[in-house]
């Protein structure tokens, strides 16, 4: 298996929570990129977000994934966002296996409509706003992909399997190909 595992999908779709069981499961560094930039801005993300907007979040998330992309052997969970610019889809695809873990927005509402720590929920309609997300960054959440798994109403051990399982297919099938 490659050195790396990275979490790619929308919020709410589970990147921290299966982050940090892949992590101990193959005895990995869990990074969640988000937990990173509050750690070193020493505020949370909804006040990087007003006091800097989006721009300014985006750009520091952009320094934090080029960094723990250059590590070895670590599980990152990205923010959903994180594949917006063309530098972090680079990174994360040169920086290991990318999951995609993949919810339908109504899935994703269910899960995160109580949490006000997402500034992009802050909305009149959040099940539409994530909606439009989904509809703005799926291709790029698939460009970057090696593995695309569904998250839905399956618990964490059941996703956790399947990507373990994925990864070791994965591998078997770049070992025969190096062989080749």
């Amino acid at each position: 298996m490659q050195d790396n595992i990275i979490l790619v999908g929308l919020m709410g779709a589970g990147k921290s929570t299966i982050g940090r069981q892949l992590a101990r499961r193959f005895n990995l560094e869990f990074y969640d990129s988000d937990k990173v930039i509050e750690t070193r801005t020493g505020v949370p993300i909804p006040t990087i977000f007003e006091m800097e907007g989006e721009q300014g979040f985006r750009d520091r998330e952009e320094q934090v994934i080029a960094e723990l992309a250059q590590l070895h052997g670590i599980v990152l969970a990205t923010g959903g966002g994180s594949v917006l610019r063309a530098t972090n889809r680079a990174a994360l695809k040169t920086g290991g296996k990318v999951v995609y873990l993949r919810a339908s927005a109504e899935h994703l509402y269910s899960r995160i409509h109580h949490d006000k720590n997402r500034p992009l929920m802050q909305t009149d309609n959040p099940l539409q706003t994530l909606r439009n997300l989904l509809q703005a960054r799926e291709a790029y959440y698939l460009e970057v992909a090696d593995l695309i798994v569904p998250t839905g109403k399956q618990k964490v051990a059941h996703i956790v399997n399947l990507i373990a399982q994925k990864l070791n297919q994965l591998q078997d099938i770049t070992y025969a190909n190096a062989q080749s």
